[in-house]
Parts: C-alpha cells; sequence; structure tokens
C-alpha cells in the first residue's frame, strides 16, 4: 500500500509517516497542496492523507482537483474542525472519509487500510498460491498451516506477488509499491528481502527469478 501524507505540521506528518511505515506501508510525505498535486501527476497513491488546512492551496481545492482528475486513490480529510457540517463539506467536496485531529493512532491506520480495501484496485481479503495463504485483514501470511515471521517489508512484498496472480513483478515495481520515492533504484534492497522471504517460505521453492525482469509465485 502507497500512502501520501498531506500536513503542513512538519513533526506530526513525519510522525504519523514514521508509524505507517511501521506498518509495512510506503509513505511519502509533502507539506503543501501543490506539492501534492504534483505528487499525484507522477506518482500511484492507494490513500492520501489529506489535512484540510493547509497554506497555499487549501486542502478542499486539493480534494476538489482530485475528484474532477479522477485520480483514483481515496482520500481521508484530516482537521481540527470536526462539527457535522465540516464533516458533511468535506465528504461532499470528494473525500472518501473524514478524522478529526486529535485522533488515535490506531484509528487512523484502520481507517487507512479500509479505504485501501475499497479501491478500484482492492485486493481479496485473502490471497493465496498453493498451500501458502495471507490475510491482508489480520496480516497474517502461513503455509502449511505455518505462520510465517514475516517484517512488514517481507508481507507486503509477498502480498504484491500473490496479487500479481503469476504476473511478473519488477524490481522497480517493488521498490515504488512497498518503499517509497526515496529508495535508491539501484539498491540491492530487493534482492536481500526476496531472499529472506524465500528462506522464511522454505520448500518447494515458491518465487522465481525471471531474468532480467523480475519475480514471479
Amino acid at each position: 500500500m502507497r500512502v501520501l501524507i498531506v500536513e503542513d505540521h512538519e513533526e506530526l506528518a513525519l510522525t504519523v509517516a514514521a508509524g505507517l511505515r511501521r506498518e509495512g506501508m510506503a509513505i511519502d510525505v509533502v507539506l503543501d497542496g501543490h506539492a501534492a498535486l504534483e505528487r499525484t501527476m507522477v506518482n500511484h497513491y492507494d490513500v492520501i492523507v489529506l489535512d484540510r488546512d493547509l497554506p497555499g492551496l487549501h486542502g478542499d481545492e486539493v480534494c476538489r482537483a482530485l475528484a474532477t482528475d479522477g485520480y483514483p486513490a481515496r482520500v481521508l480529510m484530516l482537521t481540527a474542525a470536526g462539527t457535522i457540517d465540516d464533516r458533511v463539506t468535506g465528504l461532499g467536496i470528494g473525500a472518501d472519509d473524514y478524522l478529526a485531529k486529535p485522533f488515535a493512532f490506531a484509528e487512523l491506520v484502520a481507517r487507512v487500510r479500509a479505504l485501501a480495501r475499497r479501491s478500484s484496485h482492492a485486493l481479496p481479503p485473502v490471497l493465496g498460491h498453493g498451500d501458502l495463504r495471507l490475510n491482508s485483514a489480520t496480516r497474517i501470511a502461513t503455509r502449511d498451516g505455518r505462520r510465517l515471521p514475516l517484517t512488514p517489508k517481507e508481507f507486503a512484498v509477498l502480498e504484491l506477488l500473490l496479487a500479481a496472480e503469476g504476473a511478473v513483478v519488477s524490481a522497480e515495481q517493488l521498490l515504488e509499491r512497498v518503499w517509497d520515492e526515496f529508495a535508491d533504484p539501484f539498491t540491492q534492497t530487493v534482492k536481500v528481502t526476496i531472499s529472506r522471504l524465500r528462506r522464511k517460505l522454505g520448500d518447494p521453492p515458491l518465487i522465481e527469478t525471471v531474468p532480467q525482469a523480475g519475480y514471479r509465485i
């Protein structure tokens, strides 16, 4: 899952980003509305966590622009204004959900995951291949009934490979969807993560390397 956080309070933005990364999400952060629209022109996001009271280009205008352009990401609007009228207005301009500040981080995570499940390319709750099962809701993966001790990044890579249903997923796609914009395209991170994942999956091997193309299950 790739998420864009649009929040002008830098300390809050970085704190939320760090927490969501610990949940296995790929997170990008911008501090104003103009930068948010620029990012959506070059990156695909599943969910956008959007502060409403942004300087310069207001969050309402960002939300309207995304809705007008048909951008597929779900928008979770954050704001200190939490009255019913505020929520109705936010939802009316194209937001998919609304969360008032201050908020509980656990609720934010739950809402982001729920929005991702409702996206146009939502995955089924349970993915599988042979005796391998991955439950996106519970964040549990098992093989032959044995729970796999996966890190958040390993879980996310496995989820993408299973979701591809046998198609090849390139290292570049894995970097874009599992890590974030700061990931070095020349890094060995993907190869190392795949190697660790193979060891944890055990035999018979499930992940195939397709030379000069990527990986598939």
